[in-house]
């Protein structure tokens, strides 16, 4: 008796031990997850924080400028070295840097004092430069680099891209009043205004010498009408097809694309005639204006299209709050600078519609000039020279930029768009998550449209109608389809199944009525067979009786589909969707997405959603049938409301698997960012963006960034509906584990 006590006691320590392992690896795996989550939760803050970190400006350097008035200011690649142009025709090289900041290097003299100059682009960092008469000659200080035993050296140089001799821009016995300038390899074009008030036009053709392959200008002067308008300052595009007059408060465009009928085309009221333009730039690829006026307003001014044809609108405004004195812009993005009146120099963003930092100057600000980076910028005030350090790594991200509509330059209106990189150097990024976040939500919806009522009603026939024996054999099925790759249903998607409904869209649409149609049908007829062939098909095994009906009508409707397409939409039914219903046809759409990836989520409801309802008490079924109640009768008042917080969870458990599918978005979706309902195109969601473009994203800039807040996004997101689904169950489990 002892004995056995002694073996029941050891047996019990045992089971008590095992217990206690099981309960604390249970809690540890626990604990581990949501460490797990957290990680990564803390680690997307740690990449994205920097996107909302403001700029800074901090001043590195200040020294006594030389003698004469700043007319430009210039830096090098590596903010080590500068230059100045002054109106007494000197071109003055300098450092910028600690100790040795404002030490003279180099100086070239233009040979005269300088009456008007002209400056093409920062990236270019050229001028036409007049010293008096009616010549110009154009410049471009550069800094040539070299390496040697002391390592990297930079040797300042002045350039003469056209040549060294003047270039006649205005008739004989004239003066040069004012200039503007642009050239590329292949033209260059210089606006002249003279001492008369009459503008002249100067194009000048490059042509490569066929014995020594050296460039030969060619040059054409012509006058262009100012309708006895008083200019004031000039600008030339540098596509070489557009170039603007500033008259006071208007601005003259003109078009020269043929040099010798060049047209007047648009003039546009930048400020009213109270209030004059005081500033005039371009942002970085010349496509929009920039005009600052006297009552502290920068305004933006790009082409749009429109029942005329391209013209400049007025985009939006930027403030100053005090009289704009000089704008820069950056060289490779649309930044710039605005400096004022009274000292404010202020840092802009034109994408992201923003003020991003600003300081004062102790004196009226004078020229300015980024540094190459835009980590750098240069300032000249009365009686000093300053240079200061800019950290300013994200300005094209704002709330703004990334959830509302922007007006992106050559847009007809603001537009939600994603685009986040181009050929181009001056390309304007457009980051705007509220396309991807709609893609996300709309294939998601459709998916969960195609999948829940077949998950739904499946579950709740295989737990509650269908026989054991054939529920044995349905249940894990169902289930094993989970097993299958995303990637193997993305690429059966976007090869198999788009080209199919393409071809077949007629038959596919008749589908989804004749289908529920044929079971109505079977349904009847099945009621008007007699009893004794009825009750031949055992209890739970009717569903079998309704898969040779629902094989035949679809096959014979897929196979009618040419017929219906001939008969309802004239023989294409994509040219009937796009010329007569006005909707645009995607091969990969959301239809396709839809099935797919409604294909993938449908294990998920089937399972949950299954268990809840099998899990329903017995005694609460046989009671309701024991009062009278029909199995219909009790299924949707008994069944279907004690199992619903299952139910409701294998929803949300399936919505939250829609949502963070990549893999059959990204084969099936045709990866379009577009916001449309249309069930026939495409879209992009934020999962696909992120396996699309963060192999190609540069670590660390903005788009790198910005792909990692998408992903911060879809973790709230699925984490979000997950946490509500789990919750839903684990309070199921414990209402119904007392019953």
């Amino acid at each position: 008796m002892s004995q056995a006590q002694s073996v029941h006691l050891s047996a019990n320590r045992r089971r008590l031990i095992k217990d206690r392992l099981a309960k604390y690896g249970v809690t540890l795996g626990g604990v581990m997850v949501l460490v797990a989550l957290l990680l990564i939760f803390f680690y997307l803050l740690y990449v994205i924080l920097p996107l909302f970190k403001g700029a800074e400006i901090t001043q590195d350097a200040s020294w006594q400028q030389g003698a004469g008035r700043t007319l430009a200011l210039g830096l090098d690649e590596q903010n080590s070295l500068g230059y100045r142009i002054s109106d007494t025709g000197e071109v003055d090289f300098f450092a910028v840097k600690g100790a040795e900041a404002g030490k003279a290097l180099k100086a070239f003299n233009l040979g005269g004092r300088v009456s008007a100059i002209a400056a093409t682009l920062p990236v270019q960092q050229s001028y036409a430069v007049a010293t008096g008469g009616n010549s110009v000659m154009v410049i471009k200080p550069s800094f040539n680099v070299s390496y040697g035993d002391k390592g990297r050296q930079t040797t300042p140089a002045l350039a003469y891209p056209l040549g060294e001799d003047a270039i006649e821009v205005l008739p004989a016995g004239r003066t040069i009043k004012a200039l503007g300038f642009e050239y590329r390899s292949d033209g260059a074009v210089i606006l002249a205004l003279g001492d008369t008030g009459r503008l002249w036009l100067t194009r000048l053709s490059a042509e490569e010498n066929f014995l020594t392959g050296e460039k030969e200008w060619q040059q054409s002067r012509l006058e262009l009408a100012t309708d006895g308008r008083v200019l004031s300052a000039l600008r030339v595009n540098p596509n070489l097809r557009q170039i603007y007059a500033l008259a006071g408060s208007q601005l003259v465009v003109y078009d020269i694309r043929d040099p010798e009928h060049a047209s007047l085309t648009q003039v546009l009221d930048l400020a009213d005639a109270k209030n004059p333009v005081t500033a005039l730039a371009f942002l970085s690829g010349a496509n929009s204006i920039l005009a600052g006026t006297r009552n502290g307003t920068i305004s933006q001014w790009f082409e749009v299209v429109g029942s005329n044809g391209r013209h400049f609108a007025h985009i939006r405004d930027f403030k100053l709050g005090q009289p704009v004195m000089a704008l820069a812009g950056e060289f490779n993005r649309k930044g710039f600078v605005a400096a004022g009146s009274q000292g404010k120099v202020a840092l802009f963003h034109a994408t992201s519609e923003v003020e991003l930092a600003d300081l004062t100057l102790p004196g009226a600000a004078g020229d300015m000039a980024y540094a190459p980076r835009a980590n750098g910028l240069l300032v000249s005030d009365d009686k000093k020279m300053h240079f200061f350090k800019v950290d300013n790594q994200h300005p094209e991200v704002s709330f703004k930029a990334l959830w509302q509509k922007v007006w992106y330059e050559g847009y007809q209106a603001p537009d939600y768009v994603w685009q986040s990189t181009s050929g181009s150097d001056d390309f304007e990024p457009k980051l705007s998550l509220a396309p991807l976040a709609f893609g996300t939500i709309k294939a998601a919806f459709y998916a969960m449209l195609f999948a829940t009522p077949l998950a739904l009603a499946g579950a709740i026939y295989t737990a509650y109608f269908m026989s054991g024996g054939m529920r044995r054999f349905i249940k894990p099925t169902v289930e094993i389809m989970e097993a299958l790759p995303t990637v193997i249903l993305g690429f059966l998607a976007g090869l198999w199944l788009a080209p199919l409904v393409e071809e077949h869209l007629p038959g596919i649409v008749a589908l989804l009525i004749m289908l529920p149609l044929t079971m109505l049908l079977v349904a009847v007829l099945w009621q008007r067979l007699p009893k004794k062939l009825r009750h031949k098909v055992p209890e739970g095994w009717h569903a079998l009786v309704l898969v040779p009906p629902l094989v035949l009508v679809g096959y014979g409707t897929m196979a009618l589909s040419p017929v219906l397409e001939h008969w309802l939409f004239g023989g294409d039914t994509r040219l009937y969707l796009t010329n007569v219903l006005g909707m645009d046809f995607d091969q990969r759409n959301a239809l396709v997405v839809g099935i797919a990836m409604g294909f993938a989520v449908i294990p998920t409801i089937f399972t949950i959603a299954e268990d809840a309802v099998f899990s329903v008490p017995k005694h609460l079924t046989q009671g309701s049938l024991a009062l009278g109640a029909t199995p219909w009768q009790t299924l949707t008042r008994v069944v279907l409301l004690t199992a619903s917080p299952g139910i409701f969870s294998a929803v949300m458990m399936g919505l939250g698997r829609a949502v963070g599918e990549t893999m059959i978005v990204l084969m099936a979706t045709g990866n379009t960012p577009v916001m449309d309902w249309n069930i026939f195109e495409g879209m992009r969601t934020l999962s696909a963006n992120i396996a699309v473009e963060m192999g190609e994203s540069e670590v660390g800039s903005s788009h790198y960034r910005v792909l990692f807040l998408a992903a911060f996004v879809l973790f709230i997101f699925t984490f979000l509906f997950n946490t509500v689904a789990e919750f839903i169950r684990q309070r199921l489990r414990e209402r119904y584990s007392s019953l």
